[in-house]
C-alpha cells in the first residue's frame, strides 16, 4: 500500500514522538510472527508500559538520521518491529528476553541514552532486576546499616543499665 507524503510526514513525526518519549526503544526481527504472536507481545509489553509497532524501515531510518543514532545500513534490509519502553527500560528488555526465548522472534539491537546496543547488551540488561527489587536492595542496605549504628551507639547505655541493675539487686540481697 502506498503512502501518501502527508501520511509518510504524519508517520515519521508518530515514530519521532516515540522515541522522544521513551527510555530506549529495541529493534526485533519478526519474520516468523503471525498476528496472534505480535498481539500476545503487545499485551505482555503493555503490562510494563511499553509497545510494540511494526515500523517502515525507511522513515524509521529517517528519524534515526535526524536523531543522529549510529545504525549499519544494511541492518534495515531486513523486517522490523520497535518496542518502546516508556519508563523502565530494564524491565521491558526483560519481557523482550522472555518473548524471544519463544523463538518466534529475535531480539536484534537497541538504543538507550542515545547509545546504540547490541542484542547480547539487551539481553543482559533484561538479566538486571526490576526498579522495585533494586529500590528494595538499596533500602534493605540502608536499613541495615541503620540498625547497627543504632545498636552500637544504645550498647553502651545498656551495658550501664546492668551494672546499675546488678549492684541494686546485690544491694537487695544483702
Amino acid at each position: 500500500m502506498a503512502f501518501t507524503r502527508k501520511e509518510k510526514e504524519a508517520i515519521v513525526e508518530q515514530y519521532k514522538q516515540w522515541i522522544d518519549n521513551s527510555s530506549a526503544f529495541f529493534v526485533l526481527s519478526y519474520q516468523k510472527m503471525n498476528m496472534a504472536a505480535i498481539n500476545d507481545a503487545r499485551d505482555k509489553l503493555r503490562e510494563v508500559n511499553a509497545e510494540i509497532h511494526v515500523v517502515k524501515n525507511r522513515l524509521f531510518k529517517l528519524v534515526l538520521d535526524e536523531k543522529q543514532l549510529e545504525y549499519d545500513e544494511n541492518f534495515w534490509e531486513e523486517n522490523n518491529i520497535v518496542s518502546f519502553a516508556f519508563n523502565d527500560a530494564p524491565n521491558t528488555a526483560k519481557v523482550l528476553t522472555e518473548i524471544a526465548k519463544s523463538n518466534v522472534f529475535d531480539i536484534r539491537m537497541g538504543y538507550m541514552d542515545q547509545k546504540a546496543l547490541t542484542a547480547a547488551n539487551v539481553k543482559a540488561l533484561g538479566d538486571l532486576p526490576t526498579l522495585p527489587v533494586m529500590r528494595g536492595i538499596v533500602l534493605g542496605t540502608i536499613m541495615a546499616s541503620a540498625s547497627k549504628l543504632v545498636r552500637t551507639l544504645a550498647e553502651p547505655a545498656r551495658s550501664m543499665a546492668a551494672v546499675v541493675r546488678a549492684f541494686s539487686e546485690e544491694g537487695q540481697a544483702a
